[in-house]
């Protein structure tokens, strides 16, 4: 990977030097994030770490060995009705949920938080501007 790609083709880089489960998830997830929000921008920050932006970062999509973990960068704000946080719970900022192998993704319970985080960020940026 060279510096001359952009964020979205080292989304891409990452998605299939993972060969596995979790390149399908993050390429799931990625998909998600699109749906939920055509105008999200993507990055690439913190030496490898696929984010989601729109007026401020949404969430990012790390990768380990036993999980991929959807990371919303102000998670503790937002609801979440259909229960899917299951991790970073303690926090008083972040909510993470935790993707393992050959779960199921609550499709449009996630692509609903994904436009309340998006939300949330477009109200957080109009109150700075008064």
């Amino acid at each position: 990977m060279t510096d001359a790609q952009s964020p979205s083709e080292l989304i891409d880089g990452r998605i299939a030097e993972l060969a596995d489960w979790r390149g399908e998830m993050l390429a799931r997830l990625r998909a998600l994030i699109r749906e939920a929000d055509p105008e999200v921008v993507e990055e690439w920050k913190w030496r490898g770490v696929p984010v989601w932006e729109h007026d401020g970062i949404l969430c990012t999509g790390e990768t380990y060995k036993a999980v991929v973990k959807m990371t919303f960068a102000r998670g503790a704000s937002l609801e979440d009705p259909a229960g899917l946080f299951n991790s970073s719970l303690e926090g008083n900022t972040r909510r993470a949920i935790d993707f393992r192998e050959g779960e199921a993704i609550e499709e449009e319970a996630l692509k609903a938080l994904i436009r309340a985080a998006v939300a949330l960020n477009q109200t957080s940026r109009a109150k700075k501007k008064n």
